[in-house]
């Protein structure tokens, strides 16, 4: 009799040890996978722990026109954002990467390509290829980044709800333009003439080109265009503006900037202030830029693509986003090849002086 009592009790027991030790396990697991307790904030990758345990899968595809600094950090912030939101490459996330290199032919190839395949979103970097991607995929969520004007490209019509399939991060501000040509302006009093290396077949380098000259026109100062259509002529080209410019500017025109080393050595070796778009080609030796890191501006694009894959936002309903904090970027390095005296005045004229002004 006490036998047969004591055999369900001793049953109830293991049960209720097997389903605690199970209990902990599960805990355990996700504070692993996550490097921190489920409770961490949802912006971080801690709060991706759950996501990444529920055994959900992600393809994505990646078109990018051709590679260069900006374009490259834009991909690896994108890929970043989703890897702290627990996104991982390797691990739950599959990647299509697909590169044009600058090609015009192979872009629409990649676009023509993707539009075939079974995915969950695409990011399209540079207006390029964002073109192609929005020309050809019609149900897939588009995540475009690194595009000047997507109203002018006709990537969207609406900014604030472009609906369809398609949203993203402009990697620029009007005020980006307007700020560095009134740099140009008020500290090189004896710049007269600009001259832009340009590839016209890219919209972008046009839109930008166009606020360069409305704005350096308001203070009496020329711009002469000296146009190429492809990467190997932006070295002549730049050559052909010696002696007749007294400064360099290039937009995020991605012909350009692909060749931009070229440019480098023409302003170094002729004395000539050279001034760029983008932070990534000061840091090559430009001398001055108002701008913005490009893993930054990839981030941003790839929170948007979270909150796509993670949180079932519809692309269409999310505004496209624009980089608000701009600053005043120095080469100093860049200032001594090109014969620039950096003053005091100039340095102070960047905010964030540890970090935007380049030794």
């Amino acid at each position: 009799m006490k036998k047969k009592l004591w055999a369900p009790l001793l049953l109830a027991i293991a049960m209720l040890a097997v389903t605690a030790c199970g209990s902990n396990s599960s805990d355990n697991s996700k504070k692993s996978e996550s490097g921190a307790s489920p409770s961490a904030s949802p912006t971080t990758s801690a709060s991706a722990s759950p996501a990444a345990a529920d055994g959900k899968k992600y393809k994505i595809a990646i078109s990018q026109i051709v590679e260069h600094p900006s374009l490259d950090a834009t991909r690896e912030g994108f890929l970043a954002a989703l890897k702290d939101n627990g996104i991982v490459e390797g691990s739950n996330l599959e990647v299509d990467y697909n590169n044009a290199q600058g090609d015009q032919t192979n872009n629409l190839s990649i676009g023509q390509k993707l539009a075939s395949e079974k995915l969950d979103l695409i990011l399209a970097i540079a207006t390029p290829s964002a073109q192609a991607v929005v020309k050809n995929v019609k149900d897939t969520p588009v995540v475009f980044a690194a595009v000047t004007d997507p109203l002018d490209a006709k990537i969207v019509s609406n900014l604030d709800k472009p609906g369809g399939n398609v949203s993203g991060a402009s990697d620029t501000n009007p005020a980006a333009v307007t700020q560095l040509m009134d740099f140009i302006a008020s500290d090189f009093s004896n710049v007269k003439t600009v001259g832009v290396v340009i590839n016209e077949g890219e919209s972008n380098a046009v839109v930008m080109t166009k606020m360069a000259e409305e704005a350096l026109s308001a203070h009496g100062i020329k711009l002469v265009k000296a146009p190429v259509s492809n990467t190997s002529e932006v070295k002549q080209a730049a050559e052909s503006l010696v002696g007749r410019v007294d400064a360099f500017y290039i937009t995020l025109d991605n012909t350009v900037v692909e060749g931009v080393d070229t440019i480098i050595k023409v302003a170094n070796d002729n004395k000539i202030p050279f001034f760029s778009s983008d932070r990534d080609t000061v840091e090559k030796g430009a001398f001055a830029t108002v701008g913005f890191k490009y893993y930054d501006h990839g981030y941003q694009a790839g929170l948007m693509a979270v909150d796509v894959l993670k949180n079932g936002k519809n692309i269409g309903d999310l505004k496209v986003m624009m980089q608000e904090k701009l600053d005043l970027i120095l080469n100093l390095k860049a200032a001594e090849a090109q014969g620039i005296t950096v003053t005091d005045d100039m340095k102070s004229k960047v905010q964030d002086q540890e970090n935007d002004i380049i030794q």
